[in-house]
């Protein structure tokens, strides 16, 4: 007996709304990198920059969540339930980065 296997590739036709969206993405995510990469080299480094960083950095990452993830279309209270933790969370760090620098400075003099 033979054996034969036969292979039906079927392709599908290309869907353009699907592609646009992607370079649609891509470009605001570039878009948000060069305004990263442009604060880089024009200011000064410090408490403002960073800042500036790390406001872009959660601003491309919520996008990226939305968008590939599919979260922009879902319900408000899944959204918040997921965002709200994380500001918690966020809020929660700086927090403890605070108080833990006024301990250090009070018990070291620092």
């Amino acid at each position: 007996m033979q054996n034969e296997e036969t292979n039906n590739v079927q392709v599908q036709p290309v869907d353009k709304e699907k592609i646009n969206k992607i370079w649609r993405v891509a470009g605001i995510l570039g878009a948000v990198t060069l305004v990263e990469f442009i604060f880089a080299f024009t200011m000064p480094r410090g408490v403002l920059l960073t800042s500036i960083f790390f406001g872009l950095t959660i601003v491309k990452a919520f996008y990226i969540v939305a968008e590939f993830m599919h979260l922009k279309h879902e319900q408000k209270s899944l959204i918040w339930s997921i965002l709200i933790p994380l500001i918690l969370i966020m809020w929660l760090i700086v927090a403890l980065m605070v108080e833990g620098e006024a301990i250090f400075t009070t018990r070291f003099g620092y």
